[in-house]
């Protein structure tokens, strides 16, 4: 039997040391995209894609939608026993989105969104 491999979220999505100094000076716009950059590596790694980027912001999406136009022609077709597939794969397969921005501090703000 074979193994399911799972995707591990990591627990701190703060950059690693040696991106900036705690406690000197804030990041300026580069070391603040550096950082964007980090994380953005990392959930990418994770099975997360870019759907949108500004300078520092970020908007990642996980999941892909269920296309209902092909579930409803095969459950016409199959006299409405596709149906119960349908059904069951609109309510497992959900789109993640999670928006990620630097703040002048050099912290990672997540929001989660619909």
């Amino acid at each position: 039997m074979k193994r399911r491999r799972t995707v591990r979220e990591s627990a701190s999505i703060e950059p690693p040391p040696g991106y900036y100094v705690a406690g000197a000076e804030p990041p300026d716009a580069a070391q603040r995209a550096l950082i964007l950059d980090w994380v953005v590596s990392r959930r990418i790694a994770s099975g997360w894609r870019v759907e949108s980027r500004s300078g520092s912001q970020v908007v990642l999406v996980r999941g892909q939608p269920v296309n209902h136009v092909l579930h409803a022609f095969l459950a016409v077709f199959s006299c409405l026993v596709w149906g119960v597939v349908w059904a069951g794969l609109a309510q497992v397969n959900r789109v993640e989105r999670e928006a990620l921005t630097v703040d002048a501090q050099g912290r990672i703000v997540t929001v989660s969104a619909p």
